[in-house]
């Protein structure tokens, strides 16, 4: 029980800090616990949704949400939704995560070491349109499937992608995600891979973290933060990989 509420603490406290966690956090420690992988996802998507309820509400006080932005990645995430939505029903569940979650452990790895050792990208000041649709519509899937995405993908994307202070990029990923989680969530529930017990211990660990993760933000600067967010996406990556091996 108590490691439940810890676990949910530490993941609040990385989410305001960094916009991580919902699902490449949470999923992978549920999963070590002992939580089978469906519920796990169920689960988080439910955490995550009510973490960053309370995320937004700190960030929109501190007027860090670009709320254009966030709302071109959810545009694209819907036809995500929909599709995914209809997949899920239709193909074998356990075949398409693990496959799934196995890409996206490579993708994280092999994004985040070319920036740690490259450094900063030549970008333009603002993404294109497109590019945030096409973003919203990959992370939509992603998270349908592996409740992975909200967090890792798009602040690495922001990050390398656009001119966003660190609040800001926070900010976007936050209030982006809170939507995508919540549908997200609705389905699995609908399916009956929700442990509810389970996401209120989460929950009562995750307040007080967020709001400390939340106002330690602002004293990081961008260069730092970004260094934070790439070396946790490795992290994430390498255990996603070894627990997929495994």
């Amino acid at each position: 029980m108590f490691s439940f509420i810890f676990l949910g603490f530490l993941v609040g406290f990385l989410v305001g800090l960094t916009g991580i966690g919902g699902g490449a956090l949470m999923t992978p420690s549920l999963i070590f616990l002992g939580i089978e992988p469906l519920m796990a996802v169920g689960t988080d998507l439910l955490y995550a949704t009510v973490t960053r309820i309370f995320g937004v509400f700190f960030h929109h006080k501190k007027g860090s949400i670009r709320f254009d932005l966030a709302l071109r990645l959810f545009a694209g995430s819907l036809p995500a939704i929909l599709l995914s939505s209809i997949l899920l029903r239709v193909i074998d569940k356990s075949t398409l995560n693990n496959y799934l979650t196995l890409l996206l452990g490579v993708i994280l790895v092999v994004s985040s070491f070319l920036s740690l050792v490259k450094g900063e990208f030549h970008v333009p000041i603002r993404p294109r349109r497109e590019y945030l649709y096409l973003l919203g519509f990959i992370v939509g899937l992603t998270v349908q499937f592996t409740s992975v995405g909200a967090g890792v993908i798009v602040s690495f994307a922001l990050m390398n992608l656009a001119k966003l202070s660190p609040r800001e990029v926070v900010g976007v990923t936050i209030f982006y995600g809170l939507p995508l989680s919540f549908l997200s969530a609705l389905n699995y529930a609908f399916l009956g891979s929700t442990n509810y017990h389970l996401a209120l211990l989460l929950i009562a660990g995750t307040l007080p973290g967020v709001y400390l993760g939340t106002h330690v933000n602002r004293k990081v600067d961008r260069d730092k933060l970004k260094r934070v967010i790439n070396v946790i996406i490795l992290v994430i990556g390498l255990l996603t990989l070894f627990q997929r091996v495994i």
